[in-house]
């Protein structure tokens, strides 16, 4: 590195005497002179640019004294500038000697300078530099103190220019061509950081022109979309929709740069999930059908490669919702979003999801319920006579609306009726257990109404203890429950310890017994903050008041 920055000091030097020898004549020989070398100056370029991106202003002045000559020369040489990669790596390196934070006038100084430079390569677009110079100093400024109101002044005139077209809502001819677009945005790539860019970035990236390809340049979608998710720029709603949609990489980076977020923990916190969806902006771009597909897609993808893993699934939910709030603030009609956004999935019975299950009042819940688990049942046993639709597709659908799942274990544990309704017992084996077929799933369901009836048995009988509650969650064959029915007994267990009296006196014993491995601990962190979250309308302060309880207790031993 040493060796390589003492070289590039040396070629520094070299450089500045050729460009300043190119300056002082414009003979015929001179112009060839430049074209010859042309090509070895911008590898020069490109190389000073991978040393000078890694440093700070001042250690880049310290170690190339004369690199902003250099680049100043090369700006107001127009055989140069003719060239959009020459051009381009100049911008680059300008930016770089840049002080983010000024702190003396000396800085601001050169800060207003570079700004001077990179108006000027802007200028190319509108002006003639020259005459620009003659005004300002005819008004009697020094363009130093003219520059940053010149590029300020220069952006405003472009976003002028971009949204003429689009002025009083008439499509009218652009006067900028898409070639002239395209350089622009290459022009721009270096500059997306510089509050004084953010109006042309904003008016690029929502620009819709009458080209039938993109003519903006991918390294511009990708320059703003890094600095969009590092949070160096702020942008409208409406700029980060149109970034994504017309960019697909970058609308996969920012929906993998979100569930690296929401993944990174080992413990599952849904507060901290939700926070972290609202601010990726990507719930609101969701509205638009095309972005959702996307974004879904690599849900089931993860989901697929995780086994269906409760963090998952747990983020694809509260996603959803998320989801579904941004469309009715944006005043759709929500059953005829929701068809759109799941193809895959019966119309009526994307429709019944769609309804908050929170908003049903008690003893109206059972219909919704039932209604739901037989739209399920028809999909799935469709699936099995040779549908060319997989059992998957109708699961998928179901799982992005978990609060249904909550409302029928409360409907079973907490029902007056001798029997639990089939539906029910149908929607929570389907849930937990959606690869098993219809026989394995009718004999999960025979099991599951044994255990509550047990559960429900030992509630009525007196008072609980949780030995009997434990041999009540036995199989009764005997055999070891796969780990899927294991963590629908734990849900059945935990929900009725949680919200029910008799329950809250022996929750602390009954989860000592339930918590044996890492595994189930991070299971029952996961329910509680689930119940904490998404329960009120199940949950009375007393049980959340003890949920609260029993997760600080087991979040401190893990």
């Amino acid at each position: 590195m040493a060796q390589e920055s003492a070289d590039l000091a040396s070629d520094c030097q070299s450089w500045l005497q050729k460009l300043s020898a190119w300056e002082q004549a414009s003979s015929e020989e001179t112009q060839k002179d430049t074209c010859l070398h042309l090509s070895g100056f911008q590898e020069f370029l490109r190389q000073m640019y991978e040393i000078l991106k890694e440093m700070d202003s001042d250690a880049i002045l310290e170690r190339f004294p004369t690199i902003g000559q250099l680049l100043a020369k090369a700006c107001w040489n127009p055989l140069i500038l003719a060239y959009d990669e020459s051009q381009k790596i100049v911008i680059w390196c300008l930016c770089c000697l840049m002080n983010k934070e000024p702190r003396t006038s000396a800085e601001s100084g050169l800060n207003s300078w570079i700004r001077g430079l990179l108006s000027h390569v802007l200028s190319a677009f509108r002006f003639d530099m020259k005459e620009v110079c003659l005004f300002t100093k005819s008004l009697g400024y020094e363009s130093i103190d003219y520059y940053p109101s010149l590029l300020k002044n220069m952006v405003l005139s472009l976003v002028s220019e971009l949204r003429e077209s689009h002025l009083n809502g008439l499509s009218t001819q652009s006067r900028m061509a898409p070639e002239r677009m395209m350089s622009l945005s290459e022009v721009c790539v270096p500059l997306v950081t510089l509050p004084d860019m953010e109006p042309l970035v904003e008016a690029l990236l929502t620009y819709h022109g009458h080209e039938p390809q993109e003519v903006l340049a991918p390294e511009f979608f990708e320059a703003v979309n890094e600095a969009f998710l590092s949070e160096k720029i702020v942008l409208p709603t409406s700029s980060v929709v149109s970034l994504w949609f017309r960019h697909l990489p970058s609308l996969e980076k920012a929906t993998l740069h979100l569930f690296e977020k929401l993944f990174s923990s080992k413990i599952i916190c849904l507060r901290r999930m939700e926070c972290c969806i609202r601010e990726s902006f990507l719930p609101q771009a969701a509205c638009q059908p095309a972005i959702f597909r996307i974004v879904d897609e690599m849900f089931r993808f993860v989901l697929l490669e995780t086994d269906g893993a409760p963090e998952v699934l747990a983020a694809l939910q509260v996603f959803t919702s998320c989801l579904v709030e941004a469309l009715k603030k944006e005043n759709k009609q929500l059953t005829f979003a929701l068809r759109t956004y799941f193809p895959y999935g019966a119309p009526c019975l994307a429709a019944a999801l769609s309804q908050h299950p929170e908003a049903i009042p008690q003893g109206h819940r059972l219909q919704p319920l039932l209604h739901i688990s037989q739209l399920l049942r028809e999909a799935v046993e469709d699936c099995t006579r040779g549908s060319p639709r997989n059992p998957f597709e109708s699961w998928f659908l179901f799982v992005h609306f978990g609060g249904w799942v909550d409302l029928a274990v409360a409907e079973l544990l907490l029902r007056e009726e001798a029997e639990p309704p089939a539906g029910l017992l149908w929607l929570l084996v389907f849930y937990y257990s959606p690869q098993d077929g219809s026989q394995q799933r009718e004999q999960s369901m025979v099991e599951l109404k044994v255990l509550i009836n047990r559960l429900l048995m030992l509630l009525r009988s007196g008072p609980l203890s949780a030995t009997d509650l434990q041999e009540a969650a036995e199989s009764p064959s005997g055999d070891p429950r796969p780990p899927v029915c294991g963590q629908l007994v734990r849900r059945l267990l935990l929900s009725l310890l949680l919200w029910t009296p008799e329950g809250h006196a022996i929750v602390w014993e009954a989860v000592t017994h339930m918590a044996h491995t890492d595994a189930v601990i991070h299971e029952i962190i996961g329910f509680l903050d689930q119940t904490l979250y998404r329960s009120q309308h199940l949950c009375v302060e007393a049980s959340r008041k003890l949920a609260r309880d029993l997760l600080k207790e087991l979040q401190a031993q893990v």
